[in-house]
C-alpha cells in the first residue's frame, strides 16, 4: 500500500502509493537530485546499516493547520502479552552499563538502553485510527504511520507521536529542537512542578543533555553557518514526561545540502544511541535485540531540498495482520544514572503508545 502520514501540529502530509521504494537512504536522495523524484517520505531504521523504508509517492496531499480527525470509533481492546526484557533484566543491563560507564579507562560516556513491550488486540487494529487515537491524546506531538514495506516488513506499519523533531530544513534555515534528559510526571501539581525543576538543576540530566548538543553542534558546523545554540536548555512536557530541550538554528552553506541528507548526518543523535556514536550503536547492536525503527526517523524531503524528519520515539510496530503491537522506550545511561529510575522513565514513556490504545503500562 505505501501509506504515509505525518501530523504535525503546523501541517499534514498524507501520501498514497508509489512511483518507487528505497531500501538505501542514498539511493533516495539521488533520485531527488536527478529528478526521478519529487517527493521522498518514508522511516529511517535506527541502525544505518538497516534497510530503510522510503518511497517516491504517487499521490500527495500537503495542507497547512492541525490534524482533526472526526469522532473516532473506539479501538478493540489490547492487553500486553510480554516484555522484552523483563523489568529485572533491564535493571540489570542498565546496572551492568553504569559499571562500564564508571570505568575510568574506557571511551563509553553514554549509552541508551531500550525495551519493549508485546501486546495483543483483539482484532485488527486500523494503523490509521490508532494515530488519530494518540493524537486526541497528545495534540501538540508529531503523530504518524508510515508503511514498513519498502524495508522488508511487509505490510508492517511504524505507528507513534513523538515531541522531538529531529531535524527541518526550509529554504536555508535549518531548525532542530532535541530532547535529552527526562523524568516521570507525578499526577499531583505540587510534585509535578518540583519534578520539573529537580529535572532542570540536574546535574546528570543536564551532562545527558550536553553530550547530545555537543554532538550535534560539531555535525552541523560544517554545513551550517551562523548556527545557534542557547547556552542551557529549557523545559518541555508531554502529558507523562518533563524532558530538557534545546532549539538550535543553523544557516546553510550550500543549499544543494538537503533535508534528507541532514537526517542522514544526524541519526541516530546521541539522544536516542549514545557518546561516541559509533561505540554506543556497537554495544547496543550486540546486546539489545533489533530495534527496528525504534530510535530512526520518519520525515519527508522534496526535489527543492525541504523537508521535516521527526526522532522515531513514543512509538511501535504494528504487525501486517493488525494484530500484534511491538513498543519500545530507551532512556539515556550515564555514570551518575540509576537502574530503577532509569527502569521507571522507560515505563512512563511507554504510556505514551500504550495509553493511546486504553492499554494498561505493567507496573513494576
Amino acid at each position: 500500500m505505501n501509506e504515509f502520514l505525518l501530523a504535525q501540529p503546523g501541517s499534514v502530509l498524507r501520501a498514497h502509493g508509489s512511483h518507487r521504494v528505497f531500501a538505501e537512504p542514498a539511493a533516495a536522495g539521488r533520485a531527488l537530485r536527478d529528478g526521478t523524484a519529487d517527493l521522498i517520505v518514508g522511516a529511517l531504521p535506527f541502525d544505518p546499516s538497516g534497510p530503510a523504508a522510503l518511497n517516491a509517492p504517487r499521490d500527495v496531499l500537503h495542507t497547512a493547520g492541525p490534524w482533526r480527525p472526526a469522532a473516532l470509533p473506539p479501538l478493540p481492546p489490547v492487553r500486553v502479552v510480554d516484555e522484552i526484557p523483563s523489568p529485572a533484566a533491564h535493571v540489570q543491563r542498565v546496572r551492568a552499563l553504569v559499571e562500564l560507564l564508571n570505568d575510568p579507562g574506557q571511551p563509553l560516556r553514554k549509552i541508551v538502553a531500550a525495551r519493549s513491550v508485546l501486546a495483543e488486540a483483539d482484532s485488527a487494529l486500523d494503523a490509521e485510527l490508532v494515530a488519530a487515537h494518540l493524537l486526541t491524546r497528545h495534540p501538540h506531538a508529531n503523530v504518524f504511520a508510515v508503511d514498513l514495506t519498502p524495508s522488508g516488513r511487509d505490510g508492517a506499519t511504524l505507528i507513534g507521536a513523538t515531541p522531538e523533531v529531529l531535524v527541518a530544513r526550509h529554504g536555508d534555515t535549518v531548525t532542530l529542537r532535541p530532547l535529552a534528559g527526562t523524568m516521570p510526571r507525578p499526577s499531583d501539581p505540587a510534585a509535578d512542578a518540583a519534578q520539573a525543576a529537580e529535572l532542570l538543576s540536574s546535574t546528570k540530566n543536564r551532562d545527558e543533555h550536553a553530550f547530545v548538543i555537543d554532538w550535534i553542534r560539531e555535525i552541523l558546523a560544517p554545513v551550517c553557518s551562523e548556527l545557534s545554540v542557547p547556552d542551557g536548555p529549557e523545559l518541555v512536557s508531554t502529558p507523562e514526561v518533563w524532558h530538557l530541550a534545546t532549539p538550535i538554528t543553523g544557516v546553510l552553506r550550500d543549499r544543494a545540502t538537503t533535508a534528507l541528507d541532514l537526517a542522514i548526518m544526524l541519526h541516530p543523535t546521541p539522544a536516542v544511541c549514545g557518546t561516541p556514536t559509533s561505540l554506543a550503536l556497537e554495544i547496543i547492536t550486540a546486546g539489545e535485540p533489533d530495534r527496528g525503527f525504534y530510535g530512526g526517523a520518519v520525515g519527508w524531503c522534496d526535489a527543492a531540498g525541504d523537508g521535516e524528519w521527526v526522532v522515531a520515539i513514543r512509538c511501535a510496530e504494528l504487525s501486517a495482520d493488525g494484530r500484534a503491537v511491538r513498543a519500545s522506550a530507551g532512556g539515556g545511561i550515564v555514570a551518575a544514572s540509576n537502574p530503577e529510575v532509569e527502569l521507571d522513565e522507560t515505563t512512563a514513556k511507554l504510556r505514551t503508545l500504550l495509553r493511546g490504545l486504553d492499554c494498561v503500562v505493567p507496573a513494576h
